[in-house]
């Protein structure tokens, strides 16, 4: 198999296993050998040793968040994938005379949506095209016309496309409006610095397996407290129960049900490296230069980033297929992977395209090889750019 080196001068010198695959992919994604190792040891769920993990990683993410206990904030981990986490936050805080306002330019920002629909929340929807920002006019114009939306939600790096929304604005409006605000941080938390509570974020949801650079297995949520407390008794579910999870975890410092003991003892390991790595500016500009690099590379091959690039983010990158009819993304796929590279498929409903993600454990010289690897796989597959 054909991989790049497995360390980079640059960064935390953590290894990665060079037999892997490279993922370029929103998540799962590539990670160190030493976040792998991490997890080859048992501990109980209720032994001092975990539950003092425990304790440190919330702590360290409200640290990342820019916030603390002190000032109000609170962070809750809760088992399953980040959409869990999502779901958790959005069928426990928004009571049953709430309403939600969803900010929608992609299919995550749908999938909340479609979480209003299936606990019977009622929603109003703001649409836009999934290459486009959200108009701020058109989200002030909703909440001032409905004083009966309690709640707006917005995906802050919209992984459909890899557009970033702007949260930091809508934020400010959302607070000086008084209603509470819900960020899908999955993608973006890590690598993207965020101020909670400059911004007026509420509750921030992201998950273990995207920037930190962790494995899956659990998704955390970073909330305000006021408004945490506030929904008492508004949960919809007893698994996803955000305020008893949370009580559980202050309580014991214990989960309520099985935790992902693996996933967090490898999450404990991937925050050290990427303090290591220069915290979440650090890792922004390793990403950033992934996101250079592979764009540099697929326009010399005559492919242009479907997101314009004042709106495009450094974490995932969309690219419209070839128009030649000869390309199917199936064989594209499939001689990419045997080489070693694993990209993703297009979410987009208006265009045919497929994505690469820019994050996990990968370096410039990782999407060099990638774009020499598509340059060959296009070459084998007769495809006219």
């Amino acid at each position: 198999m054909n991989t790049p080196a497995d360390t980079d001068a640059t960064s935390s010198t953590a290894p990665r296993a060079s037999s892997d695959k490279l993922l370029f992919t929103p998540g799962p994604l590539t990670t160190s050998m030493t976040v792998k190792q991490s997890m080859l040891r048992d501990l109980g769920s209720r032994d001092e040793e975990f539950v003092g993990h425990v304790k440190r990683i919330r702590q360290r993410l409200l640290a990342l968040a820019g916030v603390s206990q002190a000032a109000g904030y609170e962070t809750v981990l809760m088992q399953g994938s980040g959409t869990f986490a999502i779901e958790s936050v959005v069928s426990s805080v928004i009571p049953a005379s709430g309403k939600l306002l969803a900010v929608v330019n992609g299919a995550y920002g749908q999938r909340i949506v479609q979480m209003a629909e299936r606990h019977r929340i009622p929603a109003t929807v703001i649409r836009c095209a999934e290459d486009q920002r959200p108009s701020l006019p058109a989200i002030e114009a909703a909440l001032r016309a409905d004083p009966g939306i309690s709640h707006i939600a917005v995906v802050h790096s919209e992984t459909t496309s890899g557009i970033f929304n702007p949260i930091d604005v809508i934020g400010r409006l959302v607070r000086s409006l008084g209603r509470v605000l819900i960020v899908d941080a999955m993608s973006s938390f890590g690598a993207v610095p965020i101020s909670m509570a400059e911004w007026g974020v509420d509750f921030l949801v992201s998950s273990a397996n995207k920037c930190v650079e962790g494995v899956p297995g659990f998704g955390l949520v970073i909330a305000r407290r006021e408004p945490m407390l506030a929904s008492e008794g508004s949960a919809r579910t007893l698994s996803l129960d955000l305020q008893a999870q949370w009580r559980g975890l202050e309580g014991n410092g214990q989960f309520r049900f099985t935790p992902p003991t693996h996933a967090l003892l490898a999450f404990s390991r991937a925050l050290d490296e990427l303090d290591a790595e220069g915290g979440i500016e650090g890792r922004a500009r390793r990403y950033r230069k992934n996101h250079e690099t592979l764009v540099e590379g697929m326009r010399a091959l005559g492919f242009d980033p479907y997101v314009p690039a004042d709106c495009q983010g450094h974490i995932i990158t969309t690219f419209p297929f070839p128009k030649d009819p000869r390309f199917t993304l199936e064989d594209f796929y499939q001689r990419l992977s045997r080489r070693g590279f694993v990209i993703y498929p297009g979410k987009l409903t208006q265009v045919d395209c497929f994505r690469i993600g820019n994050i996990g454990r990968l370096f410039p010289q990782d999407m060099e090889a990638l774009v020499t690897a598509i340059r060959t796989t296009l070459g084998e597959m007769g495809i006219q750019r």
